[in-house]
């Protein structure tokens, strides 16, 4: 989604330079939930069937009663206007990612074979901030096909300490030959 990364990328420059890079984060993430909530409004918005000035005329509208600041609006006019308003979750969606990295903020998944206690969780945290030196956004989940062990993912890197794999490796080794 390079059109949307794209977009992503000029608000975000607007939001640096201007400092209202969090308002626009909160903004932008607000409409698309909106959206997403009220799929006529989004159909109303965004489905060509519908005649153009109308549409417009319902963007303006919505826009307006939201009180968004000025920059929004002609970003999500200027979308439209472009013929992409269809791209807006992508575009929040770099947004969010682009607003993080800005803020030294880095969004984690944790998936462990075994509930795992707070405290455990926690000092992942804090080894995982450590290790990125940035502050660490946990979302853990629990698959029991992992045997035991755990896996961790932040951004594209994949830190794989699961029994699963263990065994896996271990049997691609004796495949090949090789001592353990």
């Amino acid at each position: 989604m390079a059109i949307a990364r794209r977009y992503a990328k000029a608000l975000l420059l607007i939001g640096k330079e201007d400092g209202n890079a969090e308002t626009y984060r909160e903004e932008l993430d607000g409409f698309v939930d909106l959206l997403e909530k009220e799929p006529n409004l989004e159909r109303a918005v965004s489905n060509p069937l519908y005649e153009l000035d109308g549409r417009r005329k319902v963007l303006d509208t919505v826009v307006e009663k939201l009180n968004l600041s000025d920059v929004m609006k002609s970003f999500l006019l200027l979308l439209f206007d472009k013929g992409r308003i269809g791209f807006l979750p992508y575009v929040n969606e770099f947004y969010q990612k682009l607003a993080d990295e800005l803020k030294g903020i880095a969004r984690a998944n944790l998936i462990s074979a075994t509930k795992l206690s707070s405290d455990t969780i926690e000092k992942i945290r804090g080894a995982l901030s450590k290790k990125t030196g940035k502050e660490i956004i946990l979302e853990v989940e629990q698959d029991s096909d992992l045997i035991g062990g755990i896996v961790t993912r932040i951004g594209d890197l994949v830190l794989d300490g699961s029994i699963r794999t263990q065994l896996v490796n271990m049997r691609e080794t004796l495949k090949r030959g090789e001592s353990v």
